[in-house]
């Protein structure tokens, strides 16, 4: 069969790569660049543009130029053009047919197979989307493989023979991953990977955009009427993305957008300011901390601490951001080392495994294990002495090395119930509602039996490139239905560490009551885990400032625990 070429789909730029004489080498596009733009403009005729000629387009015609698309894979929003619409899944196809006709061109030889990366933490919706994209494009997607996975696979190479304990930051465009792996004698083994799937160089951006608005006339740009006037809306993203490259190099950067809008009454608007690497820096520094935690607690989930790491890599355009930098050495007392280049080693990791893949690269000097990001499982019914309420039951642990496949039994909730409905959810609440819906399953013609008489095997199986498959059984007939889980419309939510309770807008309330419960727990009495439930389900629901959920659970433990009293 022929080559199979490796790419990083990227947020704001795109790279494709294959095997060339046993090491990873970039393709150029088109225009004879390494790096793609990842922007698509659709002609009224239906021709697409593709890259930096496409990215020409954003000022003159924003209406039918797409860009950051990634962030929209699998929400299941649409894009119009022309009267026409488009899934994001259809643009991204796009995007890949352009870059696989570089590949062709440049290596002149059909290519219809690849490996594509994706985000760490992109969920089982978003890791569908992609594959759909490559099937859009005409590919055959061998593999979807994790960016700071490859990213690893590309230092490993070079470093075959090291052990070592490996931390791999990865700070894009528009996604965040943090993964520690252990690097033994060509052996890579991913332990453990956190992130945040809505924070980027988009949102230092957007950022910049917000406060040169505020340095105008007050009043005469409001966000209203800059997202109507969409190209002077392009024209003030360029110049924040130039500023905050600018800034990573320079000490100050002079932003110049004369007549950038036209107020109602017709007077011009203009921005000029001279914006300090030391205000970017205070304007992002709420973002950047934020990175904090992913990188601590995938630390803890792999059993690490920063003693513990030899190496600290840093992939991602945004990792050049001198307070990005500072941010990671002071978390992780070390600085980092630059190792790989920041934006070519995805697609060169993504070339490294489609050479094993295609047995290019002996797979002998090279040996990978990935891991499952969330906690899968499915929604039970919990009775307690006080009242019934759903719960999340894990049935695979976050981090846990993939491709896997786990069973649990359960037992219908009724008496003589015939038919279940199991929902399948991605998250690490133990409340339903705060997880991601993946899907349901149907499982029929169960024998009608008293409650807890007749279980129900329920099988989830996590492939190498991060999609769920869900298996049902009656144990007694071995009647069987399984689906792959698919759904749309679905986006990341973050996941929530219950031990920052605390900080929560409503906390204070809630504390007294919640100690107090806490305690009666800590007795071990017939009520813990009833209890247990409610205060994470309370906890859960301030971190998610949902007041009314938290009033009603509130009001529920302050019952029960008047009872106990």
């Amino acid at each position: 069969m022929g080559r199979i070429v490796g790419i990083d789909l990227g947020t704001s730029t795109s790279e494709i790569a294959c095997i060339v004489d046993g090491k990873p080498r970039l393709i150029p596009n088109t225009r004879g660049h390494l790096v793609t733009p990842s922007v698509v403009h659709i002609r009224e005729d239906g021709s697409v543009i593709v890259g930096e000629d496409a990215a020409e387009y954003l000022f003159t015609r924003p209406d039918c130029t797409f860009m950051e698309v990634k962030r929209l894979t699998g929400s299941g929003e649409v894009l119009h053009a022309h009267g026409k619409d488009f899934a994001p899944e259809e643009i991204q196809a796009m995007l890949l047919r352009y870059l696989v006709h570089s590949a062709e061109s440049a290596l002149g030889e059909t290519i219809d197979r690849a490996v594509i990366t994706v985000p760490a933490y992109f969920t089982d919706v978003q890791r569908r989307a992609t594959a759909k994209a490559g099937e859009l494009a005409g590919l055959r997607v061998e593999r979807i493989i994790n960016e700071p996975t490859a990213a690893a696979l590309d230092y490993g190479l070079s470093n075959l023979k090291e052990c070592k304990n490996v931390l791999v930051y990865d700070l894009g465009g528009g996604t965040l991953d943090v993964t520690v792996l252990e690097l033994f004698e060509g052996v890579i083994d991913v332990k453990a990977s956190r992130g945040n799937n809505h924070l980027g160089g988009k949102d230092f951006d957007e950022i910049i955009m917000q406060r040169l608005v505020e340095q105008t006339e007050q009043g005469s740009i409001s966000p209203e009427s800059l997202q109507s006037d969409e190209r002077a809306r392009m024209r003030l993203k360029k110049t924040a993305e130039d500023c905050k490259i600018a800034l990573s190099s320079a000490d100050d950067y002079r932003v110049s957008l004369p007549f950038l809008f036209t107020t109602t009454d017709g007077k011009p608007v203009s921005v000029e300011k001279t914006v300090t690497r030391a205000e970017f820096d205070a304007w992002v520094k709420e973002k950047v901390d934020s990175t904090r935690e992913p990188m601590l607690t995938a630390l803890s989930d792999a059993k690490l601490s920063p003693a513990d790491l030899h190496v600290i890599l840093l992939v991602g355009g945004s990792t050049r951001i001198p307070c990005v930098k500072a941010l990671v050495a002071e978390t992780l007392s070390a600085i980092p080392q630059s190792l790989v280049d920041p934006d070519l080693t995805v697609a060169q990791g993504a070339a490294i495994q489609a050479g094993i893949l295609e047995g290019t690269l002996n797979e002998a000097d090279l040996v990978l294990t990935d891991v499952c990001p969330y906690t899968l499982g499915i929604s039970t019914l919990h009775r307690g002495i006080f009242d019934e309420r759903l719960i999340f039951d894990p049935i695979i642990p976050r981090n846990t090395t993939i491709p896997t496949e786990r069973s649990q039994l359960y037992y219908p909730a009724e008496d003589f119930q015939t038919v279940v409905n199991i929902h399948a959810y991605q998250g690490d609440s133990s409340n339903p509602e705060n997880n991601e819906p993946l899907g349901d399953v149907l499982l029929t013609g169960i024998p009608p039996a008293r409650n807890g008489k007749e279980p129900i095997e329920v099988t989830f199986a996590y492939d190498v490139n991060g999609i769920l498959q869900v298996k049902a059984k009656v144990v007694s007939t071995g009647k069987e239905v399984s689906a792959a889980i698919s759904t749309t419309g679905v986006k990341a939510r973050p996941v929530l560490d219950l031990s920052t309770w605390e900080k929560a807008e409503g906390a204070k309330h809630c504390r007294p009551l919640i100690r107090k419960a806490e305690k009666v727990i800590a007795r071990g009495t017939d009520l813990s885990d009833d209890l247990q439930i409610l205060v994470d389900h309370l906890k859960e629901a301030l971190l998610l400032n949902k007041e009314e959920q938290a009033e009603k659970l509130r009001t529920e433990l302050l019952d029960i625990m008047g009872e106990l009293a």
